[in-house]
């Protein structure tokens, strides 16, 4: 370490959070290594919606989820499934998460999230303009209901955004207007919004090719698990079961909902689980202009390769744990009445992926109590969105060591 500032760094996991931490502390000068068990987008970053969606970027800890939560518990087929479990982690976590479901801690969350929001386009046209060469594609996202009245929660939840700071655009769509702007849209549907101003990507392409332009500027990408985290008076100490032992300025860690396993014990002590969320790919008859967002069955789906993702569910479940098929004919069945022209039964890339979740639904950006470790990760379902804006902020705060002001609310000791 030269001065007070790093020349070296290892970021711990591969995801868009990681890799964009490790693309922005390049641009700081700083040498930067990535470590990841899976390698390059091998957990939430491939299988998401790739929403880059500033918009309906929306804190999930609303006292409406609360109780939707808590009528789902005895309903294995709700989009929130929460399992019969007697692991005690997750007990906690929840009561946290609920005592945390109240209007004053929501409008913390989302007002903290207005910066973020504000700038996560630009971050991404930054890392799109300087050698990441996978497309980010505009386009609004719109999001259908059966009847208007059901229209008028998601209007609410803008009113509260804009109260907060957040403005988001957005038309309101009668049937005729939401059959044109969204071709797929079956007789169930009479009503819509279009959140105007959006973007979406190939969240895996994007990420793998994020991943090259951090190893073609000198990067080396480590697949293997860390199993422990150290530091010394000088350097920070990354080592795996398998005998490989790094060292470097400052360390990273960015490993989603796996996060507290290496976060614990530096300091870090606001609960994050894992959101697990579904997805899968089906062909399609009808043209995909863009993203659609069916908020009363909690299903998102994105133009993707000629067809259709559809991505739903939040199932917390240990992140390891084997994909549950129910979960996946529980998006199927919900979604069917609502799109036509889907080939539901020729579905591909079906896959599940754990969403690091934190229990007052602020992520965790910045540093700890060590003056080398750093975390950025719990980000629920708006990792995708957030992740290159978490990158170059936190990148600026580990190579001045001055705090961004954004990053206040994220403070990972609160």
């Amino acid at each position: 370490m030269v001065g007070n500032w790093p020349r070296s760094a290892i970021v711990v996991g591969a995801g868009i959070v990681g890799l964009s931490t490790a693309w922005f502390l390049q641009e700081h000068g700083v040498q930067v290594d990535v470590v990841d068990r899976g390698g390059v987008a091998s957990g939430a970053s491939w299988g998401n919606a790739g929403w880059i969606a500033p918009g309906l970027a929306i804190p999930l800890n609303e006292p409406a989820v609360l109780r939707y939560g808590l009528r789902s518990l005895l309903n294995p087929a709700a989009p929130l499934h929460v399992p019969a479990s007697l692991d005690p982690g997750l007990w906690a976590f929840l009561t946290r998460f609920a005592a945390n479901s109240h209007w004053r801690s929501w409008t913390r969350a989302a007002r903290a999230n207005v910066p973020l929001n504000d700038e996560c386009v630009e971050a991404y046209e930054v890392l799109a303009a300087n050698g990441v060469s996978a497309p980010v594609v505009a386009a609004p996202i719109t999001a259908a209901f059966r009847t208007p009245r059901e229209a008028e929660g998601l209007l609410r939840e803008l009113r509260r955004l804009q109260a907060v700071g957040q403005h988001v655009e957005h038309t309101v769509l009668d049937r005729e207007r939401l059959a044109e702007q969204v071709p797929l849209s079956g007789r169930e549907l009479g009503a819509g919004v279009r959140i105007d101003g959006q973007r979406y990507v190939d969240p895996g392409a994007f990420v793998h090719a994020l991943g090259k332009a951090v190893m073609r500027r000198g990067a080396t990408v480590y697949a293997v698990e860390v199993d422990e985290v150290r530091t010394d008076d000088r350097k920070a100490i990354v080592c795996s079961a398998k005998g490989t032992v790094l060292s470097a300025d400052a360390v990273v860690l960015a490993t989603g909902a796996w996060l507290p396993r290496l976060a614990r014990q530096w300091g870090v002590r606001v609960p994050v689980r894992a959101g697990r969320g579904y997805s899968f790919t089906v062909p399609v008859d009808h043209p995909v202009p863009g993203p659609i967002y069916l908020p009363d069955v909690r299903v998102a789906c994105t133009p993707y390769q000629g067809g259709l993702r559809v991505a739903g569910t939040m199932e917390f479940r240990d992140p390891d744990a084997p994909r549950v098929p129910a979960r996946l004919e529980a998006i199927i069945a919900s979604a069917r009445p609502l799109l036509r022209g889907v080939h539901w039964d020729e579905r591909t890339d079906v896959w599940v992926g754990s969403r690091p979740v934190t229990s007052d639904g602020r992520p965790l950006i910045g540093a700890t109590v060590a003056p080398t470790v750093y975390v950025a990760g719990g980000h629920g379902m708006w990792g995708m969105a957030h992740g290159p804006i978490t990158g170059r902020l936190l990148a600026e705060w580990i190579t001045t060591g001055k705090q961004p002001a954004t990053l206040v609310d994220f403070d990972p000791l609160r």
